[in-house]
């Protein structure tokens, strides 16, 4: 079981939104940073869809609801964020503190910086600019709770002996279909994390919360949001007085 994980110290702002939320153990929101909000969620055929405008970056917000730590292994693009391989639910993730927040703005260079997320064309986004364009448009989060540690045999406990503390650090911390959208590898630009220990509970995730992306256009095309309305300038009266004679 793959051991090594991060902790991140950053603490994550209440940003998030019911409407713009995926996931049970967690829940999983794209904030647009340029924007200063929540992507709201378009759901289609059992997929959960965001917009995304090219050239925003953006981040991944994620709050546990559960009262234990959890494992979250997350992939944009078909790319782990941290590692930059090509993803696998058993790579390196980033651990949840009970109930705890977590802000993921980019791809992890090191232990103080990552490069920003950020929509862009497909043959800039990160994943194509490696060799792997195939699965560009989806960001998924796998979920691993922690195994319970053995107990000890009695004769090896103390009567006064307490339960041992956690090795892991929580964290702190317009109708024809374009080219698909993709996430760059941006701004370099300061976040704090730390490796830690956690042993998987098991082999498989607990959940995989999974949300695509693309641009209003391509979304749009394809049937999964329907199209904007433009808003009345002003409310009609149906009784705005007399009848005038029309124009001769």
């Amino acid at each position: 079981m793959k051991l090594s994980t991060l902790a991140c110290v950053t603490l994550l702002s209440m940003l998030c939104a019911g409407a713009g939320a995926a996931g049970g153990l967690v829940e999983l929101t794209v904030y647009d940073r340029s924007e200063r909000r929540v992507l709201p969620v378009h759901w289609h055929e059992g997929r959960a869809w965001v917009i995304g405008k090219p050239g925003n970056e953006y981040q991944l917000n994620l709050r546990s609801r559960q009262g234990e730590d959890l494992l979250a292994v997350l992939s944009v693009d078909g790319v782990n964020a941290i590692t930059g391989e090509t993803a696998s639910v058993h790579q390196s993730g980033y651990v949840l503190a009970p109930g705890g927040g977590l802000e993921v703005k980019g791809w992890r260079k090191d232990l103080s910086r990552t490069a920003a997320f950020y929509f862009t064309t497909l043959a800039d986004s990160y994943a194509a600019r490696t060799g792997r364009p195939d699965h560009v448009g989806a960001i998924g989060v796998a979920l691993f709770r922690r195994r319970a540690p053995e107990p000890e045999p009695l004769s090896r406990i103390a009567p006064s002996a307490t339960s041992a503390s956690s090795d892991a650090a929580p964290a702190r911390q317009e109708r024809a279909a374009a080219a698909p959208l993709g996430t760059g590898h941006g701004r370099s630009e300061a976040s704090s994390a730390r490796t830690v220990r956690f042993e998987r509970a098991t082999r498989e995730p607990a959940e995989t919360i999974v949300i695509y992306y693309d641009s209003y256009r391509n979304l749009l095309a394809r049937g999964i949001i329907p199209p904007r309305v433009p808003p009345y300038r002003h409310a009609p009266n149906p009784f705005p007085g007399f009848v005038p004679d029309p124009p001769a």
